[in-house]
């Protein structure tokens, strides 16, 4: 007889004073993962299925194309607008980005979310954004 594996519990928090926001808090209490952002969760795939889930490494250069020194040509012209705003050492808000750029705010959003799963952006506490690297 096979044992059974053992499997994570992850919640999302919710606001305390909302009965909606019961379950997962409770979940939490009681021992369940606390998922904050997407790295919470990928922390604890086994490697098998991290493996499996990871970008294939590009194929190698065979020399008919030269590699770019600066990789952020390489990304959307709004992705590119937003990270030029971006420091490393001090965050923006949403709001500064929505009021500097002349973008929608979902625009801001959808670019925001690529950046932060490619490494190049990381939300921090209040919709506030800092550069990665």
């Amino acid at each position: 007889m096979r044992a059974l594996e053992h499997r994570e519990v992850f919640a999302v928090p919710g606001d305390v004073t909302n009965k909606n926001s019961r379950g997962p808090n409770t979940l939490i209490k009681q021992g369940g993962k606390l998922v904050a952002t997407w790295e919470d969760v990928w922390e604890d795939l086994p490697a098998e299925v991290k493996l499996a889930l990871a970008p294939a490494p590009s194929p190698e250069s065979d020399g008919s194309s030269s590699a770019s020194l600066f990789p952020d040509e390489a990304l959307p012209p709004p992705d590119r607008r937003i990270l030029s705003l971006l420091k490393a050492d001090e965050a923006a808000h949403i709001d500064e980005l929505v009021g500097r750029l002349e973008m929608s705010s979902s625009e801001i959003f959808a670019a925001l979310f690529e950046l932060e799963l490619t490494g190049r952006v990381r939300q921090m506490p209040g919709t506030n954004f800092v550069k990665s690297f």
